[in-house]
């Protein structure tokens, strides 16, 4: 008995010992690894509402039965597309493309405007999830760009488009897409009229 229980007694530290020697399970580098939030390059799409606020007439001459006061406020569908790469979490540079059509009095008419431009924009405030990953996020934006009008010489020829607003992101748990919403101010130098814009986005991020 005695004999029994000296030999127990040994092989307990033993055991002890061979416990702490067991090897950790590490982790597979092969192991595919995802982040929460897609950052870099992005495509993206917005569509919605333009407005402007007056429509003077650029060229009477080639416009003589448009009213000489212009043809007050016009309003239409404005769609576009971006393509560009976030330099930070908040901070994010891109090209423009967009295009509008505008319907104002009807005796001014119904007119295009396509351009495009640089726009660059920031992240001010965010908010994390249940999981403490930053999804929701408000920013400002300002583009700078050239746009051409149709037909030719009625709102304005070919004229600046200066552009700039706040907006809201949401980057799903899809990873890639983010979706948003955008009000801007916009003004046109060559008819000296200003405007606004509403736009929901939609992104798309490699």
């Amino acid at each position: 008995m005695k004999r029994a229980l000296v030999a127990l007694l040994l092989a307990l530290p033993l055991a002890a010992t061979a416990q702490e020697a067991a090897p950790q399970l590490q982790e597979d580098p092969r192991a595919a690894r995802f982040r929460d939030v897609e950052r870099g390059l992005f495509v993206g799409f917005e569509i919605g509402y333009h407005a402007v606020l007056k429509t003077p007439v650029a060229d009477p001459a080639h416009f003589p039965y448009a009213p000489a006061g212009g043809g007050g406020r016009a309003g239409g569908l404005l769609v576009g597309l971006t393509a560009g790469y976030d330099l930070s979490r908040r901070i994010g540079l891109s090209i423009f493309l967009l295009a509008s059509d505008l319907k104002a009095d009807p005796s001014y008419g119904a007119f295009n405007v396509v351009g495009g431009g640089l726009d660059v924009r920031v992240a001010v405030v965010g908010a994390s999830d249940s999981n403490e990953v930053e999804r929701l996020y408000g920013y400002v934006h300002a583009r700078g760009g050239y746009t051409k009008t149709y037909p030719n010489g009625l709102f304005g020829t070919n004229t600046p488009l200066a552009q700039g607003g706040l907006g809201i992101e949401y980057y799903t748990r899809l990873r890639h897409f983010s979706v948003g919403l955008a009000l801007d101010g916009l003004y046109y130098p060559e008819p000296k009229a200003a405007g606004f814009a509403v736009t929901p986005t939609l992104r798309y991020t490699f």
